[in-house]
């Protein structure tokens, strides 16, 4: 009996040997047909077309033109239903917290006048009766009639017995009632704080309207965030981001607990969007993080390896730093949230790190003081191949464009700013100084990297709008005729490489995503229309149908199907 089972056992393994592995099954994989596809490569400026993908194990096999091989009809089948595939998107500059409050605030953007953004406000209060604190984002007086700042006396007409904080839509103002003011203290004799102004008027008395840095007088007095707050908002605006076709979002500001919720959720269920995070500079925890170093899991989920730093403010509230003053405020040259010796500090201390530095710069004076930060700290520390940024990159002097190049900076851009600025942009800078403005053909042509993104929630995190906004330099009416500055239009290729691979690029990513290779993610979406068509007119109004991550249906429209 004893020898009998030895026998069988034998028997057994040398089946297992020499016979089971010809029945081996085909690996698990995935193909998509009847598609319209677009994607960029690594090794061309051009656009490959492709009308079916096979991908296995969450990476792509290969895409391609014409019937696909009898090996890969044996893989699961998919009609594509003659849609239009492009490479997940990637949003080089959003706030993905920022985004998850807004969605549970009051919603004022669009207001077109001051006592109109004062009425959603009051029905908002009434309808959230137990909000201790009323907040909201959106408001953004060069709509009104008057284009004037608003003031506090019109939130207090409104009766609303609790102190209400009202951020513009550019995030660098913010609008107060009296309440909120008497909470932070503030009355005519409280001074300005370094890179902040307090409105005020002819007695020297607060207007309500606060500038960059003295936003957080009051925001300091704001209850925090609960964590079952922190996760809901996170969710919303995970699967918003989803549902418009971002499969992958460079996160501008990380804050510790954000960085708490990201470790922990992606240690757990995952994250639902790849997240590239910056790092708060402004955190007291930045020494900490820098030693603690880069974060990098293997699903390419989280990725932690840059710092968000400030320049100046914003072009809307006149808190971009200029070198010369605003044209429509000849006293005013803008505000430097962070003073040029303490940017320097900052920026070499990251790259002494390894991390890359990514510095929030919208005026010409604060994109100048900027390249001249990254030009001292690269003789001191070295790090010009970490593929820095300045963020935004708004309003940049002729002569400085191509130090970009010199320095090996990346422009990280947003083109929706474009048409979003243009009605009052010529009014802030004149003529001359539009030159450099929103200059992305002339990063493109000089060899700068162009990564493109929304600046969500200041701009609406929908990227086909700023695909649009890219390739026509028109805004969602059309207007105005040929493009507003057309000469610095990108080409459509342009335009989806800067929300895909040049995004990716400039996350030291593109190895992994950005576009439809072999061996790469297979994040990609399908949509109804297509980038390279004729028709341009309705781009914006593109509709996705499904999303995919790492070769998983991740979000799908049943209504579009």
């Amino acid at each position: 009996m004893f020898n009998r089972f030895f026998v069988v056992l034998i028997l057994v393994l040398t089946f297992n040997m020499f016979v089971a592995p010809k029945a081996k099954a085909i690996p698990p994989c995935t193909l998509i047909h009847n598609v319209t596809g677009y994607t960029p490569t690594s090794n061309t400026e051009e656009l490959t077309q492709f009308n079916w993908i096979v991908f296995s194990e969450g990476k792509v096999i290969k895409a391609d033109v014409g019937s696909p091989p009898e090996k890969w009809r044996k893989c699961h089948n998919r009609d594509g239903k003659q849609h239009y595939m492009l490479p997940g998107l990637i949003d080089a500059h959003g706030h993905v917290f920022g985004l998850g409050k807004e969605m549970l605030q009051v919603n004022l953007r669009g207001s077109e006048s001051e006592q109109a953004a004062v009425n959603k406000v009051k029905a908002f209060a009434h309808d959230n009766p137990s909000s201790t604190w009323i907040l909201g984002r959106g408001w953004n007086q060069v709509l009104w009639l008057d284009k004037t700042f608003p003031h506090k006396n019109s939130l207090d007409k409104a009766n609303i017995d609790r102190p209400v904080l009202l951020t513009r839509v550019d995030g660098h103002a913010a609008w107060a009632n009296s309440k909120a003011l008497q909470l932070a203290g503030i009355t005519a004799k409280t001074p300005d704080p370094d890179g902040g102004k307090i409105l005020r008027d002819t007695q020297g008395n607060a207007t309500g309207v606060l500038i960059d840095n003295a936003i957080s007088l009051v925001r300091a007095k704001v209850p925090n965030t609960s964590e079952l707050e922190r996760t809901y908002a996170f969710d919303k605006a995970f699967d918003h981001l989803l549902s418009l076709g971002i499969t992958s979002v460079h996160d501008a500001g990380v804050s510790q607990a954000d960085l708490n919720f990201y470790l922990q959720r992606n240690e757990t269920e995952g994250l639902p969007v790849r997240i590239y995070g910056m790092l708060a500079g402004s955190s007291a925890n930045l020494s900490r993080w820098l030693k603690e170093g880069i974060i990098q899991d293997k699903s390419d989920k989280l990725s932690i390896r840059s710092v968000k730093l400030y320049s100046d403010g914003a072009l809307g509230s006149r808190g971009a730093a200029l070198l010369a003053p605003y044209s429509d405020d000849s006293d005013n040259k803008g505000l430097l949230v962070t003073q040029p010796e303490q940017i320097e500090q900052l920026v070499e201390a990251i790259l002494k790190h390894g991390f890359q530095a990514n510095v929030h710069a919208i005026g010409d004076r604060g994109n100048h003081i900027v390249l001249d930060a990254f030009e001292k700290a690269y003789k001191k520390v070295g790090g010009k191949d970490l593929r820095n940024r300045i963020e935004h990159s708004q309003v940049v002097a002729l002569e400085d464009i191509p130090r970009f190049k010199a320095l090996n900076l990346i422009a990280s851009m947003q083109p929706v700013h474009a048409t979003s600025d243009k009605n009052m942009a010529g009014d802030r800078l004149g003529k001359e100084r539009l030159k450099g403005a929103y200059a992305w053909q002339k990063f493109l042509q000089q060899g700068t990297i162009v990564a493109s993104g929304s600046d969500f929630p200041v701009e609406l995190a929908n990227p086909f709008h700023g695909l649009y906004a890219a390739i026509t330099r028109q805004d969602r009416k059309n207007q105005p005729e040929g493009g507003w500055l057309p000469e610095e239009k990108m080409t459509p290729t342009q335009a989806l490489r800067s929300f895909t691979l040049d995004a990716a690029y400039a996350a030291h990513q593109e190895d992994k995503i950005g576009s439809l290779e072999k061996g790469k993610w297979a994040d990609f979406i399908l949509i109804d229309k297509d980038i390279l068509g004729k028709n341009q007119q309705d781009f914006w109004q593109a509709k996705v149908y499904q999303t995919w991550i790492a070769g998983r249906l991740v979000y799908e429209n049943k209504a579009q199907k």
